[in-house]
């Protein structure tokens, strides 16, 4: 698959909107994510959250989710709980006056599935003398799997998230 986030620089995030405008940032706030300091990353999640999905989804959103996935599954990412967090949100978030964004980003949450199954069933492996680092990731994939399980939208009404 190459490098964490190296397919970022096949999206035209000039052209894509989040709710403050255009999406050209969002690369550099997934890399803060992937590659920052505990405040770093906990601003970035912060900001991507106001940006794509909170409250109505963008066309931004669906192109992101992808990326989403692949920092919930990446070792290395400092709060990968609060990425599939992010996840369930959008999952929950809709947009009336654009269905078709709506059913984009659901089905791009939904395409993870197997990503989030693979996270719930993590084996604890505590660090010395203290918690396992999967224990949050494991819960929080458990909600996004039973998030997935019960989804039911305007936007996807008789047709359930592909991936689903």
């Amino acid at each position: 698959m190459g490098t964490v986030l190296g397919a970022m620089r096949n999206v035209r995030w000039h052209e894509l909107q989040h709710a403050y405008g255009s999406a050209s940032q969002v690369p550099g706030v997934l890399s803060r994510i992937a590659w920052g300091d505990a405040p770093t990353s906990d601003e970035a999640l912060s900001d991507l959250e106001r940006w794509i999905s909170t409250p109505p989804v963008f066309d931004s959103t669906a192109a992101t989710v992808p990326f989403l996935w692949e920092l919930a599954a990446t070792d290395t990412v400092r709060d990968r709980a609060g990425v599939l967090d992010l996840l369930a949100t959008i999952l929950a978030a809709g947009n009336a006056e654009h269905p078709a964004w709506t059913r984009a980003a659901h089905d791009a949450v939904a395409a993870g599935r197997a990503t989030a199954a693979r996270l719930a069933a993590a084996p604890d492996t505590p660090e010395a003398g203290g918690r396992s680092p999967a224990r949050p990731v494991r819960a929080a994939a458990t909600r996004l799997l039973t998030a997935l399980d019960r989804h039911a939208c305007p936007a996807c009404a008789g047709h359930p998230p592909r991936g689903a």
